[in-house]
């Protein structure tokens, strides 16, 4: 089972998190990109970009943080970050 925990933080402060699974025969980075437009659908967000330094950091640590410039809308909050907590 892969497993994607996706969290909505301001201020230091959680504000919603969800975790969503997917069992299916994907690649990882096919589930990923599922994994982070289900959360964004969930927390009526649009989909961020992936900088290249959102690559270099999910690549390295499994988790990556979409700030405000990731974004093509204005957000009310820090930052959106996603981790994996289980692969296949």
């Amino acid at each position: 089972m892969f497993r994607l925990w996706v969290r909505q933080w301001k201020d230091t402060h959680l504000l919603r998190d969800t975790v969503i699974e997917d069992a299916s025969d994907d690649t990882r980075t096919h589930k990923v990109l599922k994994g982070l437009e289900k959360a964004c659908e969930e927390f009526d967000l649009a989909k961020p970009i992936w900088l290249d330094v959102t690559i270099r950091d999910f690549q390295k640590h499994a988790r990556a943080r979409f700030t405000a410039d990731a974004f093509m809308e204005p957000i009310d909050f820090d930052y959106l970050e996603i981790r994996i907590i289980e692969e296949d």
